[in-house]
């Protein structure tokens, strides 16, 4: 089986209010059980807003550590669910089940060159 990334990819702003949001986390919660209950599942997580990040680079001899996002995007990965799937078809049906629980939110699916 082969492993696929299921990025969330939402716009950058307020976080929904709880009427809007809670409904969404119980449905999404019941989608990662239908996903373990398949054999699917392998992990899942949310990030926070991407002015949480931090960039780390090295140059030359030192190492460069930047307050902020990599790039500015009015969008960005604000979690993703990692899947085995037999194959790309597969992971793209479970990619379809997540996006309609996220209400209509993209979900980027990309295949999983290698683990560790």
């Amino acid at each position: 089986m082969a492993q696929y990334l299921l990025n969330i990819v939402q716009p950058v702003g307020e976080i929904p209010p709880p009427e809007f949001l809670e409904p969404v986390m119980r449905d999404l919660a019941a989608l990662t059980e239908e996903m373990r209950a398949a054999g699917v599942w392998v992990f899942a997580a949310a990030l926070h807003q991407p002015a949480a990040s931090t960039v780390v680079r090295a140059e030359g001899g030192d190492v460069l550590i930047t307050d902020g996002p990599y790039a500015e995007a009015k969008e960005f990965v604000g979690g993703f669910d990692v899947i085995e799937a037999a194959d790309l078809d597969q992971a793209l049906v479970w990619a379809g089940k997540l996006t309609r629980v996220l209400g209509g939110l993209p979900v980027e699916v990309r295949p999983v060159a290698r683990t560790v």
